[in-house]
């Protein structure tokens, strides 16, 4: 008895030894079973050793041992929560997608490890019986992935058994695989794309059953803490402070992992050069900035506290619940018609692909006739960005800035479900009447002309990389009270056509929402009546008859045809309906507008 005690302890001392090797940490500790951890180390738990002859168990004990090192030493915990999708299925194959990325890091070094972890895994798939549709979809997945990234080798009769699945996951990973082999060493870009591929795997998580089910969670959590909720409310309502105040610091944050700070970083180092060269291409050289030191560009997540864009996502909510089977037959139908685009154009007498049925007479006919086939051609709006800029100025508030965040999130989510990445942006100023930049201005004796005289604050809701699932609380943020201030439309567009003009997409719609002219007293106050209005004019002008970038504009209760060639007004969310439809789907078929020089 006392050898076979020995023996096991000698096993766990190397397994402990093996975890601190592989995972590049002496902090870490290993426990089992039931023992716990008494160290407040990095600490791994595995499943208890059964019996000194169980193979079956070392292999298991070896390969969890292996992965979770390589866990620790590949994977960032932050990077992969940012990431991470919603839905109990699409959480569940997020995670695998990210153990065999590590897992895969970790084999091409250790062959070692490699051998455990096929051996262990061969051993598992094998012996599962796999009745609940469920588990049958997140075994296919990982089975997917694992033959494609670390060549495992599936029996016939598993085979067999996946092979409807596979067929399916082929599809949906189309051309895909070889982009997420190449993204294994940056887990940012793994971890998004794979995001966005399993958030389009149509995975019987509709918007409708999350939201339920979200509303039931928030409701017993609201049941179980009920006084000390309304008692933290009130609290919080007593120490609100003005959102102007505390703005984090954008050059602090870029150390950080975070995609979106890094893009933000980029923005900021590059706009100086980037407005000169618009500048000279819309030959409007009148038009400039007093200052650009107090402008800032910023996520909305860094503008709010998480429970505040919960509270505010909240209100957002109440105002979508009166428009629920409204929002469902434009998502449906919105989605259908894009889909109908995607099926209905085929090629014929191919030599592979799909089985051409109508031409099976002529077989019959002439048995020396060769099989016909057919393919789908590819999508035209597949690689194509939408992005969605909102006015968020003063005059927005109430119900238009409503409107605006419905629009926002309708569209999101619908064209999502269609392939097509959108982003969300937000225009408006730090301060009403100048800030900080007229206070420079003043001090400095007051030049005449001075230009743009306020604090530009623009804002990314959702970047084109991030699933709607992740991004939604931030709408909320537009119906924060004190956020909306002045509009300077004309330099928003050139800060969104920046944005889109660095995308590797072919397709690029911009679509503005605003309720009419460029508003701030300020630079009003100091400048021409008109001089945002033309600043305005004139970038339009440009985007629309010398890039190849596809502008919509549409006008909250206000027509703004007067500034854009294609402009539809809305004065209510119904207005919607079948109009944004027809305006989305004719932008998709339309063929892209030819680049003037």
């Amino acid at each position: 008895m006392e050898k076979k005690s020995e023996i096991l302890e000698n096993f766990k001392t190397a397994i402990s030894s093996t975890v601190k090797s592989l995972s590049n940490s002496e902090n870490v500790e290993v426990s089992f079973g039931n023992q716990d951890c008494q160290s407040k180390n990095i600490s791994i738990k595995l499943p208890e050793i059964e019996q000194v002859n169980n193979k079956i168990n070392y292999n298991q004990i070896r390969a969890l041992a292996d992965s979770e090192s390589l866990k620790l030493r590949f994977s960032n915990n932050k990077t992969f929560r940012f990431y991470e999708p919603k839905g109990n299925i699409s959480k569940k194959l997020y995670k695998i997608a990210e153990k065999i990325r590590f897992e895969k890091l970790g084999s091409d070094q250790f062959k070692g490890v490699k051998d455990n972890i096929e051996k262990y895994y061969q051993e598992r798939i094998n012996s599962l019986n796999l009745k609940n549709s469920e588990d049958k979809i997140i075994e296919s997945f990982e089975n997917y992935l694992r033959v494609k990234f670390l060549e495992s080798k599936n029996s016939k009769e598993l085979e067999q058994k996946l092979k409807s699945y596979k067929k399916d996951l082929n599809e949906k990973f189309k051309g895909k695989i070889k982009q997420l082999n190449d993204l294994t060493h940056n887990q940012a870009q793994y971890n998004s794309l794979i995001s966005d591929l399993i958030s389009n795997m149509d995975l019987n998580e509709n918007l409708e059953e999350e939201v339920k089910n979200e509303e039931n969670k928030d409701e017993k959590q609201k049941n179980k803490k009920n006084h000390e909720q309304k008692a933290k409310e009130k609290k919080q309502e007593q120490q609100e402070i003005s959102i102007d105040s505390g703005i984090p610091d954008l050059e602090k944050q870029a150390s950080e992992s975070d995609q979106d700070v890094k893009e933000i970083e980029i923005e900021n180092k590059s706009k100086s050069d980037f407005r000169k060269n618009i500048k000279n291409n819309l030959g409007n050289h009148k038009y400039k900035a007093y200052t650009e030191e107090f402008d800032e560009i910023i996520r909305a997540e860094d503008l709010e506290s998480e429970e505040e864009l919960n509270r505010l996502r909240k209100n957002l909510d109440q105002q979508l619940l009166q428009l629920k089977n409204f929002i469902s037959k434009l998502a449906n139908k919105l989605q259908r018609k894009l889909l109908a685009k995607q099926n209905r154009s085929w090629d014929f007498d191919l030599e592979e692909g799909l089985l051409d049925t109508a031409k099976l007479p002529r077989i019959i006919m002439d048995p020396f006739n060769s099989l016909s086939f057919k393919k789908e051609k590819d999508i035209e709006f597949k690689d194509t960005l939408v992005t969605i800029l909102i006015d968020n100025s003063g005059s927005m508030r109430g119900k238009p800035i409503s409107v605006a965040a419905i629009c926002a999130d309708i569209l999101a989510r619908t064209l999502e479900r269609c392939s097509v990445k959108v982003e969300i942006l937000g225009f408006t100023t730090k301060h009403w009447k100048g800030g900080f930049s007229r206070e420079k201005w003043m001090k400095n004796d007051k030049p005449n002309l001075p230009g743009r005289l306020n604090d530009l604050r623009h804002i990314i809701y959702k970047s084109a990389d991030m699933p709607w699932r992740q991004g939604k609380n931030n709408m909320g943020l537009m119906l924060k009270e004190g956020l909306l201030k002045e509009n300077i439309d004309g330099e928003a567009l050139k800060w969104a056509y920046n944005k889109m003009s660095r995308r590797k997409e072919e397709r690029k719609i911009l679509m503005i929402i605003s309720d009419g002219a460029p508003v701030d007293d300020s630079t009003l106050s100091t400048n021409s009546s008109d001089y945002l209005e033309t600043n305005l004019k004139n970038i339009v002008k440009w985007i629309e008859s010398k890039t190849d970038i596809e502008l919509l504009a549409i006008g909250i209760g206000h027509d703004v045809t007067r500034y854009y060639n294609q402009a539809i007004k809305i004065t209510d969310v119904q207005d919607l309906g079948d109009v944004m439809i027809n305006q989305l789907t004719d932008l998709f078929v339309k063929k892209n507008k030819k680049t003037l020089h």
